[in-house]
């Protein structure tokens, strides 16, 4: 017959626990690294948009320039 040492059964089950306790930590810290991911992506996506329609407004100013220069 095996003996076990009475701690046995509380040391897995204290170890069951923990591990338990730190998937769920892992769980949680990836769900807002992709949350920050989005995020930061959006804001990319926002500037990028921006900055197109700078570019845009641009064009329009210099060609109302060269139109101006034209016509004087």
């Amino acid at each position: 017959m095996l003996h076990l040492s009475p701690f046995v059964v509380p040391l897995g089950l204290f170890l069951m626990i923990v591990l338990i306790v730190a998937i769920g930590s892992m769980k949680k810290m990836r769900e807002k690294e992709l949350e920050a991911h989005q995020r930061l992506r959006q804001q990319e996506m926002e500037h990028e948009r921006k900055m197109k329609e700078l570019e845009i407004e641009k064009a329009k100013l210099e060609m109302e320039k060269a139109r101006a220069g034209k016509s004087a």
